[in-house]
């Protein structure tokens, strides 16, 4: 209504803002005046109609110029917060504009098309790789909505950190649904050597190869190693993460049966040929997409083309996500002056059995 105001106000046309030049010289108000008006509790609306009054090319410009410059003025001595809940399009927003070194340069369109090609619906079993901080984990969290199971694996002994997902403030009930396991772990219940839990607090797990030697030597020894006769190493406390608890034994089997339903991948520290060998191999189950996310082309195309030699999935491609925000206003809809042109690259695709990954899983 405002904006249809000001075409029937302007209908002629007769200004424009051609004789206007910004030397800074326009506005007689200074800096010094407007700390003494607040000083004697000027509200912010009373400021903006000041600097209106004391600017002297105010009444020379279009009406639509004189409405732009009133909105600037009150966002900056009139702002307004309004308070909305947290979800993922607007937490990624605000990395991306503040700190978008923390999520991987990952832009909200990007996200959403991960989201979208991982094929996160109701009742699925997603097997996350997040280095990102948690913006992944917990889109994909807040996508479940409390069902089925996001599980975030890591290499080493302790997980990636996921602290933004608090940040989405989820209800307890999708919290349980945000569980971490290590690749060790996963694979090891693979070859049915998942190390018990007395002996887990005991023995630090290492790799596969390491636990394998260990049951040979005791085999072949005849001896019966117990927690008592291993040192045990100086465990260092370690703060816990609500939304990411340890996934349950019962999990780690139905999921050594079925296998995950997709795996999404955003570690842009790794080598996604690497990473996706390790995974995609012998812990997702066929048919099941997948979808990896990388800063740059070229790590996917690698592993783009190492995936089609080893024939170990279908259909896939390398997109480049493109976003271009609008001003949508009255005789003013046009594309925004400053937008980000660079989302980074996804790589997608279909899981597909191969004589390797049967002989690996037999």
């Amino acid at each position: 209504m405002q904006g249809n105001d000001l075409e029937e106000k302007d209908v002629d046309g007769s200004k424009d803002n051609r004789a206007l030049v910004d030397n800074n010289t326009a506005q007689s108000l200074t800096s010094e005046d407007i700390d003494e008006m607040r000083k004697q509790g000027a509200k912010g609306d009373e400021i903006v109609e000041a600097l209106i009054a004391n600017s002297a090319t105010f009444e020379k410009k279009t009406l639509f110029s004189q409405e732009k410059y009133r909105v600037k003025k009150q966002k900056k001595y009139a702002p307004r917060v309004l308070l909305r809940r947290p979800f993922a399009r607007s937490i990624c927003e605000a990395y991306f504009k503040k700190h978008p070194e923390k999520i991987g340069f990952m832009r909200v369109d990007a996200l959403s098309l991960l989201l979208c090609l991982g094929n996160v619906t109701a009742n699925a079993d997603v097997l996350v790789v997040d280095m990102l901080g948690g913006i992944l984990t917990g889109a994909i969290a807040e996508r479940l909505g409390g069902t089925g199971y996001v599980c975030n694996t890591y290499r080493g002994s302790s997980p990636y950190p996921v602290d933004i997902t608090r940040m989405f403030n989820l209800s307890d009930e999708i919290c349980k649904r945000i569980v971490h396991a290590s690749l060790t772990d996963l694979n090891s219940f693979q070859t049915g050597a998942l190390v018990s839990e007395g002996q887990e607090k005991t023995l630090p797990v290492t790799h596969s190869s390491g636990l394998e030697e260990v049951g040979m030597s005791a085999v072949d020894g005849g001896m019966d190693i117990t927690p008592e006769r291993v040192p045990s190493p100086i465990i260092k406390p370690v703060k816990s993460i609500k939304p990411g608890q340890k996934a349950p034994l019962e999990a780690i089997k139905l999921w050594k049966e079925n296998g995950f339903s997709s795996l999404i991948i955003a570690a842009p520290e790794l080598d996604p040929w690497g990473i996706i060998k390790e995974v995609l191999l012998p812990l997702v189950s066929f048919s099941a997409p997948f979808a990896v996310y990388h800063q740059y082309a070229q790590p996917l195309a690698t592993c783009m083309h190492n995936l089609q030699i080893e024939k170990m999935a279908i259909g896939l491609q390398i997109s480049e996500p493109w976003l271009r925000e609008y001003q949508v206003l009255p005789s003013r809809t046009h594309p925004h002056m400053q937008m980000s042109a660079f989302g980074g690259y996804i790589l997608s695709g279909t899981k597909i059995s191969s004589s390797n990954s049967v002989a690996s899983s037999n």
